[in-house]
């Protein structure tokens, strides 16, 4: 139970770190904090993207927090910048609440590695 705890106290911790500092006023959602990670991973941080765009960026966001879990590596950056993931393995079968968890994780693991939160 205690790592239930740790994981629900530091999600907190990066969903209020982070509404502060994007939220204007609202807080984040899970959708919206892998978009902000998609954004980080591409490094365009001042344009607009298009909608396709948008999904995209939660693409490789996803990649890039699952990387660790041996479900993506790494590939490459194409000419604009973009990076690249192969698929390793196939992401298991979860219901909705076990995948928003194991996401919930990974982007607390994720921003422990940036060091923003600890």
């Amino acid at each position: 139970m205690a790592r239930d705890e740790d994981l629900k106290r530091k999600w907190e911790d990066v969903q209020q770190k982070l509404s502060s500092q994007f939220g204007e006023g609202e807080m984040l959602e899970l959708d919206a904090i892998i978009y902000l990670i998609g954004v980080q991973e591409l490094g365009q941080l001042h344009r607009r993207f298009k909608k396709d765009q948008k999904v995209d960026l939660m693409h490789i966001a996803i990649c890039r927090l699952l990387e660790p879990y041996g479900y993506y590596e790494f590939d490459y950056v194409d000419e604009d910048g973009w990076p690249h993931y192969k698929m390793l393995e196939q992401l298991p079968s979860l219901k909705a609440g076990e995948q928003s968890i194991m996401m919930k994780e990974a982007i607390v693991q994720y921003f422990v590695e940036k060091e923003y939160i600890s």
